[in-house]
């Protein structure tokens, strides 16, 4: 699961990830994590996700991330955006207004780079990680985040082996294993998700939920 694998995605529109519509869980969860209007909020591999243009519209300052620069190019032009482009260190920038999508690794990005950030939306990168990239992808995360952020994390449940990922079946024990070291860890829901879902039907799965969680950035330990 390299960055060249993603790359090679995005250049033969591979995006079985993308959604056309805002995410359910994120229009009936967000509200939960009671945050200001202002909050920075980061998307970790963000694609060209509409999410980020609704996360604005409730008064958000967003800072999407992604490998790909297809996905900042298709997000502002369909969106109808023409972005700001600078290049900044590993990464290069493209801005219009409150949105801000950085391209470059993940993995890259240090606490200088997202200072202010104060909330977290994670539809699509934990569930893009093959099981021995998830403990690099939440250690990451709370190294970036100071004491306090909260994140919004939906991950799918189904039997791995009745479907090859991306996305991957990402389970609640492994979710706490991942996070609660450095996280408090709430379930908020757990939705069926197969009847909305034929692609999944077509690839083999008989069972899909999708589990959504609250996550809060404990303080770091002496």
């Amino acid at each position: 699961m390299t960055p060249e694998f993603w790359l090679n995605r995005w250049q033969r529109s591979e995006l079985g990830w993308h959604e056309d519509e805002i995410n359910r869980h994120l229009a009936e969860h967000w509200p939960r994590l009671e945050l200001p209007k202002g909050t920075a909020v980061l998307v970790p591999l963000c694609g060209k996700s509409l999410d980020m243009l609704w996360l604005a519209s409730c008064g958000h300052r967003v800072l999407g991330v992604d490998i790909s620069p297809l996905a900042a190019e298709q997000f502002f032009a369909e969106s109808q955006l023409e972005p700001r482009i600078e290049v900044r260190g590993p990464f290069q920038h493209y801005q219009v207004d409150e949105i801000s999508v950085m391209i470059g690794d993940f993995f890259d990005l240090s606490p200088e780079q997202v200072a202010g950030i104060a909330a977290v939306y994670d539809r699509a990168s934990l569930i893009a990680l093959p099981p021995e990239m998830r403990p690099r992808y939440a250690r990451h995360l709370a190294t970036l985040l100071p004491a306090d952020v909260r994140s919004l994390l939906i991950t799918l449940e189904y039997e791995q082996s009745r479907m090859k990922g991306p996305p991957f079946a990402v389970v609640e024990p492994e979710v706490r294993a991942l996070f609660e070291p450095n996280f408090q860890v709430e379930t908020l829901s757990v939705f069926d998700a197969l009847a909305e879902s034929p692609r999944f039907r077509a690839r083999g799965l008989d069972a899909l939920d999708e589990r959504v969680y609250q996550l809060r950035r404990l303080p770091s330990k002496p």
